[in-house]
């Protein structure tokens, strides 16, 4: 089968385990694996699928979750910032740095989780801000917030990035 033909049901399983494990982390707020997901698939499989399993598994999952949908400002919002994860998984390893071992690889994963949380919450806190008013009182709160997903990502990513490698490695998602 073509490479390229492989890659469709990779990306729709992957946004679809995005809108799955989002349920599963529902009620623990600002953790979840999203970024990650979509980190890995830009990691394993470059630009174009990593930003599509971003944007496509947040818009199922801001569309059809248990809260309700989100506006469609703060929807789009969620979904770009869902899709830069992707961007900065194809980054990670264009520069090769999926490649290192020990503290430079904590390291840098430690830097793209912050990087991955901040792309969404930046966008997600301005659009929300904006939109529901007082500006700066909900932006500073939205940021706060965000927090607690810096320190779950930044604990999230090294843990589960070499259990994911090696399955990469040995050709189960390759």
């Amino acid at each position: 089968m073509n490479a390229r033909l492989r890659l469709i049901p990779r990306i729709a399983l992957f946004a679809a385990l995005i809108y799955v494990l989002s349920w599963g982390t529902a009620y623990l707020p600002n953790v979840n694996l999203v970024f990650f997901i979509a980190f890995i698939a830009g990691v394993a499989w470059g630009f174009v699928p990593g930003i599509l399993v971003g944007a496509l598994g947040m818009g199922l999952w801001t569309t059809f979750n248990p809260f309700g949908p989100a506006s469609p400002p703060v929807t789009l919002a969620q979904v770009v910032g869902t899709a830069l994860s992707g961007s900065v998984g194809a980054l990670f390893a264009l520069k090769r740095l999926h490649h290192g071992s020990g503290r430079l690889l904590i390291l840098s994963l430690v830097i793209a989780s912050c990087l991955c949380t901040l792309l969404f919450y930046l966008p997600v806190s301005i659009v929300d801000a904006w939109v529901y008013q007082p500006f700066w009182p909900r932006f500073i709160g939205g940021m706060l917030w965000s927090t607690v997903a810096l320190v779950a990502n930044a604990i999230i990513f090294p843990v589960l990035f070499k259990p994911v490698a090696f399955l990469y490695k040995d050709r189960r998602l390759g």
